[in-house]
């Protein structure tokens, strides 16, 4: 199926909506491809524009979905009326929701020490008959190449249908990458800190500050420390950077990596 993408700052952004989103993944495991998805916002295309080898990875995924009212708003201006956020702390909940329905098996990978566990209990919680087929997080230092062998050896060996991975920007997206071709899961899906969310860690952001783009100032008050070079330095340079491409004062121009439709 040809993808309908728009640019920003180099990287293309799946013009969906959160329920083409879902049928594109549900297309997946039915027809037991293996994919994977990439949430963008802001934080997301400013890593890449200094990163190209993480731009390439946003090129490979089955989607680059706009987790960003930021993004939802330049690809309308471009042109593309329907697009809407894909959050993707909602995007696990509406997976889990079909999951439980139709029996897909979910594998939770990532967050601090027993965080993955304890999504899959909530999940479970909310979801009566999800089929959890396993939890795990990586070490928080940098793992051996044996101990990421064995890592996907034991997400196979639960033979799941999704695995959602929490291991924030840009690490999940690289990670997914390199272990796609690793998985037989037919979907990996980069959720970020919808573990932490939805395990009760870290406060979400009212609705009303999600859809007026505000969500960052939320979570620069709850996490300064942690955020404010994410939210302090990135934000206004992404807003630079797009006022110069929409003015047509540079150019920035698309990886030449073929992304996956």
């Amino acid at each position: 199926m040809e993808r309908e993408r728009f640019e920003v700052l180099g990287m293309r952004i799946d013009a969906v909506d959160p329920e083409r989103a879902l049928s594109r993944i549900e297309g997946w495991l039915a027809g037991r491809e293996r994919r994977y998805l990439c949430a963008a916002n802001v934080h997301a295309v400013m890593e890449a524009l200094r990163d190209d080898p993480l731009r390439s990875v946003y090129e490979e995924a089955g989607l680059t979905v706009p987790d960003g009212m930021p993004l939802v708003w330049l690809g309308r201006l471009k042109g593309h009326r329907h697009v809407r956020r894909v959050y993707g702390p909602d995007l696990v909940l509406k997976l889990c929701e079909r999951a439980a329905r139709h029996g897909y098996r979910c594998y939770f990978y990532g967050g601090a020490d027993g965080v993955a566990a304890g999504l899959a209990v909530e999940m479970s919680r909310r979801f009566p008959g999800l089929p959890v087929a396993g939890t795990g997080a990586p070490p928080f230092r940098p793992p051996a190449p044996e101990e990421e062998a064995a890592a996907a050896d034991r997400i196979n060996a639960t033979r799941p249908d999704i695995v959602f991975v929490g291991l924030g920007c840009p690490k999940q997206e690289k990670w997914m990458a390199a272990h796609r071709d690793r998985l037989a899961a037919s979907v990996l899906v980069g959720v970020g800190a919808a573990f932490d969310f939805h395990t009760g860690r870290v406060p979400q952001a009212p609705r009303w500050m999600m859809g007026a783009g505000l969500e960052w100032l939320f979570r620069l008050y709850q996490e300064p420390r942690r955020l404010w070079r994410r939210y302090l330095i990135y934000n206004p340079l992404f807003v630079v950077h797009v006022a110069l491409e929409l003015l047509g004062l540079r150019r920035y121009p698309a990886s030449d990596a073929g992304g996956r439709g």
